[in-house]
This record gives C-alpha cells, structure tokens and sequence, in this order.
C-alpha cells in the first residue's frame, strides 16, 4: 500500500507531506483549497501526463514522491527490481518531476526511468476512479472487463484459452489468405526455378570444376611456350651438349673444396653441402625433363576444355560466381520449388486447420459464455444488494450477456462468424458475448442501459457498488475515489461513506470528498487548508484529531466551524460512523 505521499511546487501547495495507512482516508477542504492537487500528484506518480500548468508559480519544477510498501506485493517489488530500481526494507520510493518548461523525469526506487516504465510497474498499484470514470464504466469493454474480473479464475482460465485459440486462428487464416492471393506469383516463380535447375541439370558442373578447366585451359593454350621454357632449364640443368650447366659447375666446385678439406674442416662441411646439392639438381633436371615431354599440343582437348568453360559461364553469370556457388542456388531452388509445387496441399492442410481450430473457438467460446452469464447472475446479485445498502432499495441491476448473430460467411472469408450450435455468431478478441449493464432504478421500471436508466448520482453509486463488489477479486491494493459521491447528499450520502468504509475493510482507500456523511467514517480525516498573505496562495495538508474533524464536519454541514447545531450534528454523524448506527 501507499505509506507517505510528498508534494512540492504542485498548483498552491509548497510543500506537504501525507502520510496514510490502512482503512479509510477522507481528504476534505474549501472549494479551491487543492483537494484534486493531491490526486494529481497520485497521478504523476502512476505516469499520468505532467502538465507545465500545474507547476507552482515562480517554481522551477514540481516534485511528488510516494513510498510504497512493497512487503505484500512480490510481483511490484520484482518489477521495480527488474527496471533497475532498489527495494529497500520492502519499501520502495517512486518520484516525478515536471519542470515549468514542460520537461518531465521518473525515478523507480532510486533508478531513473521512461514515465511509460513508471506507468507499466504502477499500473497494479492503484485504481483512481473519477468523475470521468463513471464515464467508462458506460462502455461496453468497461462493463465486459468488470464481469471478467468479478468470475474468478476459472473465468480467466476460459478467457485464456479463448486469447490462444482466437490468436491461432487468426494467424491461419492470414496465412491461408496469403497462400491463396498469391497463388499465381507462386506458379511464377515455380516456372522460373524449373528453367533455372533444368539448365544447372543440362550442364552438370562438379564442385570446382570452373577452377580445374581453368588452369587446364591455360596450360593447354601455351603448350609451346611452357616446353620450350622446360627444355631450356633442363639445358640449363644438365646440358647435353659440352656447354657449361649447373650440375657440372657444381661438381667443379666440390671438388675443388673435397681437395683441401684435410687444411681445414670447414671446407670439407661445404664440399659435402655441395654434394647434397649436386643430388638435388640431378633429381630436378630429370623432373623438368619429364615435365617438358608430358607438354603436347592438343587442339581438340583445349576446344572441348573452352566449349566446357563456356556453359559453366553461363551459369554463373546467372546462379553464382563460381561452380560450387551455383551448386549451392540449385539446392536451395530445389528446396524452394518442393515447397511452391507443395501450394494446393497446403491450401488444404491450412484449411482442416482452420475448421479444426474454429470449432475448437467456437467450444471455448460456448463455455466462455456459458461461465459469464453464471457470473452474471452472482454479479447482478452482488451489485443490487449493495444498492440497497446505498439508499437504493429499489433499485434492481441486469447484467446482460448476449450473442450477435451473423450471416452466413463465404468460405473463404478472414475474420468471418463462427458456427456455434447451428448459429452463426460474431466474435472479437474478448469473446462471442456484449456484456452490458442495465438498470432498473425504481419498482416497475425496465432495465435500461446505464447512460439511459441513470442519473449522475445514481452512476456513481453504481459504480461504487460494483466496486465493492469486486473488492474481493481486485489484485489493486489502493483505490482512490476523487469527488465520485457528485450529486449525491443525505440518506444515500451516508450510505456511501458506510460502503467505502466496508471497502476499506479489504484494500486501502483514499476519498476526496464534499461530503461530511462520507467523511465522517474516515479512518484518518486529512484537510487541506488555504492560506494568503495577500500576494501568494499556499496550501497544506493536515491530519486532524478528534476535536478538529468535528470542526471541520462542522463547516462542510454548515460553512462555519462554531455553529452550535452544526458541531452537534457533526458529532453525532462521528458517533452514527463508530456504532455503525
């Protein structure tokens, strides 16, 4: 829960600090006194937009901080932890500051984060619930969502399995439609990948067979040129002739060494050097000579070697550069075209599996529906009862769950009705059913929609009494209720400031109200009082004790503070809240 909320620089607030608990807060004040700065300040702190405006005039910024109690709440203190942000004696402090210039920064248990990271770690810290609330729970998704939370979790085990099924079947049926609208693009590129394999087929190639005809041809091409260039180094090597070569030179050398060898060691190790090479020299004079006879001229492999060259240039002008690059695309294409030619058995395997998968949807659907209209039922119970504890007694909730029939839809239609036991029934992301609230404010009448058989007073009671009715399934720790008891006031007054009390039984509770009925059954009664000393407006927040909430229910009944019969009553509205009278 919220343990402490400080303000700075926000609207006429300078500086304050709220400290709250467990139960019940009432926040009240004078008209203009800053009672909604306090929910907007709750607001920035759940990354609620910064407005510029509400920076304090003459301020550089605004600053709010909340510390939050994390010691219930291992998911919040696994969020924070994960953003960076450090859980400190299972509390964790929250900050947002708003420049005057518009610029606006988060803090996440010390770490610095996006305003949209604050956002997503607080969203299930709290529930604000407001004048335009009341609003939203007019639509139709609002009335669905409330429903869904109010069935428990086998209601959100169907809902579950209806969000896989419905995303499966959506994603065969885009995949089927892709498959169908480019049926001819397919037959294209099929046609185009046939040509291509039958032309790699025609020719053959082996891996690195470019690289072998290459040097083949080169060697082919200049056979004369390479035997006269052996025939020389042989010459060269070993001449035949009398004419001086390397291996006669060499000997001439050695033995000229070998006969001084016993003057001096070193040169018999270069005599015998000298032998070594005489070896070597012998041996590759007969392999130059052995080279220089293999090299024929031969016309007729040096045309069939060009011809061979020729149809693999071919190919890889097209498919690749080199011989095993176009091995590798004739693979890959050979892949490609089982997979095109395989189109029409695909269109009837996607198919099956999208009548399999609807009438998979259709029987999550039904048990879907079959758990809302039950919860339905619990829930219109829940909620009329609470009305009449909230001065309504005859007021009679309907929660309607219902199915939008649909024409038969062409086959081969996306997104189309489902079958569901002979019908052919709509359906969105939530389900087959429009959930809608109805209400029956007095004996007779029919349940009209919520917008049309309410009054603002009676929606906000409404509301109210959903709310308390599902206070018990609510993962939401806190709720702040700002100013919704609008048009309400004596019997029905007390009635609410009765429920928001039993509420706070369960959850912790943070009203700003006009009220001195809802007031009066606050755990903790917080006053922000407004002060001038004639150039600037300023504005605090103070806890009363028991004589000052008598005083201030006082002025909230009467406008004064001292009036005998208002003091008297306010204190008898304090005692109706203790005896619960």
């Amino acid at each position: 829960m919220l343990e402490e909320i400080r303000i700075a620089s926000l609207g006429v607030i300078e500086s304050s600090t709220l400290e709250l608990g467990p139960g019940l807060t009432v926040i009240t004040g004078e008209t203009g006194a800053g009672k909604t700065m306090v929910v907007t300040a709750l607001g920035l702190l759940l990354g609620a937009r910064g407005d510029s405006g509400a920076v304090r005039s003459g301020a550089r910024a605004t600053r709010v901080e909340g510390v939050v109690s994390a010691e219930s709440l291992p998911h919040f203190a696994a969020a924070v932890e994960e953003v960076g942000g450090e859980v400190e004696d299972d509390r964790v402090v929250l900050g947002r500051t708003v420049s005057a210039e518009g610029r606006s920064r988060a803090f996440v248990g010390g770490a610095g984060v996006p305003v949209s990271t604050l956002a997503r770690v607080t969203e299930a810290l709290v529930a604000v619930h407001g004048q335009s609330d009341q609003h939203r729970l007019l639509q139709p998704q609002a009335q669905r969502e409330a429903l869904d939370r109010f069935g428990g979790p086998e209601l959100g085990r169907l809902l579950a399995e209806w969000a896989d099924g419905h995303t499966a079947l959506l994603a065969t049926e885009r995949e089927l439609a892709d498959v169908v609208s480019h049926a001819r693009e397919r037959a294209r590129e099929a046609d185009l990948l046939r040509f291509g394999l039958a032309e790699i087929e025609a020719v053959s190639p082996e891996p690195g067979e470019d690289a072998a005809l290459a040097a083949e041809e080169s060697r082919l091409g200049f056979a004369d040129t390479l035997r006269t260039a052996a025939e020389q180094a042989r010459e060269a090597l070993s001449s035949e002739e009398s004419a001086p070569d390397a291996l006669a030179t060499t000997s001439a050398a050695r033995v000229l060494l070998h006969g001084v060898r016993e003057h001096d060691p070193e040169a018999g190790e270069l005599a015998d050097r000298l032998g070594e090479v005489g070896y070597l020299l012998a041996d590759l004079a007969a392999d130059v000579a052995s080279y220089a006879a293999r090299l024929e001229t031969d016309p007729a492999r040096l045309a069939a070697v060009s011809e061979r060259r020729a149809a693999l240039t071919a190919l890889t002008r097209k498919y690749g550069p080199t011989a095993d690059e176009v091995l590798a695309w004739a693979d890959q294409a050979g892949r490609r075209l089982l997979d095109l030619e395989d189109t029409d058995d695909r269109v009837e395997r996607l198919r099956a599996e999208r009548a399999r998968l609807r009438a998979d949807l259709a029987d999550v659907g039904l048990r879907l529906s079959r758990a809302r209209q039950e919860a339905a039922q619990r829930l219109a119970t829940a909620v009329t009862d609470e009305l009449a504890l909230l001065a309504m007694p005859h007021a009679r909730l309907t929660v309607a769950v219902r199915h939008s029939p649909a024409p038969v839809p062409d086959a081969e239609a996306a997104g189309g009705p489902l079958l569901v036991a002979g019908e052919w029934l709509r359906y969105t992301a939530a389900g087959l059913d429009d959930v809608e609230l109805l209400l029956a404010a007095n004996v007779g009448g029919e349940p009209r929609p919520l917008h049309k058989g309410a009054s603002g007073g009676e929606l906000s009671r409404v509301m109210l009494a959903v709310e308390v009715s599902l206070a018990g399934t609510s993962p939401v720790p806190t709720f702040v209720f700002d100013e919704v008891d609008a048009g309400v006031g004596g019997k029905a007054a007390l009635e609410v400031g009765r429920r928001l009390a039993e509420l706070a039984r369960c959850a912790q509770v943070l009203v700003v109200t006009h009220l001195p009925q809802v007031a009066a059954y606050a755990d903790r009664h917080v006053v922000v009082e407004k002060a001038s000393d004639g150039r600037v407006t300023t504005a605090g927040l103070t806890v009363l004790d028991d004589a000052q909430r008598v005083r201030e229910l006082s002025r909230m009944l009467a406008g004064v503070e001292e009036s005998g019969p208002a003091l008297a009553h306010a204190r008898e509205l304090l005692e109706a809240a203790r005896t619960g009278s």
